[in-house]
């Protein structure tokens, strides 16, 4: 049941060509940002498009089948838990930021010839 505290499952785009580092002992680290796009209506009666982005991050195995197998564009399900972080940029001010530790990864959409 603990699984269950903080899981995060995304379906999207990639907006850019992962980010693949190479680090001590063979191990990888891959960063990319994925885009969610919600459709409905407002009170008005009118269509609206909201997109979202999500930036991921995967480790080891998984990161190099990112490197293989993702670039720009590919639709892709990520599962994974929400974590957050805090650093100081080079001007000394404290950044935020959320991301997914993705754990799993499913390409979707359309097969390439």
């Amino acid at each position: 049941m603990n699984a269950l505290r903080n899981k995060v499952q995304l379906i999207g785009n990639l907006g850019n060509d992962p980010e693949v580092k190479s680090l001590a002992n063979d191990r990888k680290l891959a960063k990319f940002s994925i885009a969610t796009t919600e459709n409905y209506r407002n009170q008005k009666g009118e269509k609206v498009q909201e997109t979202q982005w999500h930036n991921v991050v995967a480790w080891g195995k998984l990161a190099g089948l990112v490197e293989q197998l993702l670039s720009k564009g590919k639709e892709v399900m990520i599962e994974g838990k929400l974590t957050s972080r805090s650093y100081e940029d080079q001007s000394g001010t404290k950044k935020y930021i959320t991301e997914v530790v993705a754990s799993e990864m499913l390409l979707l959409g359309k097969k390439e010839s």
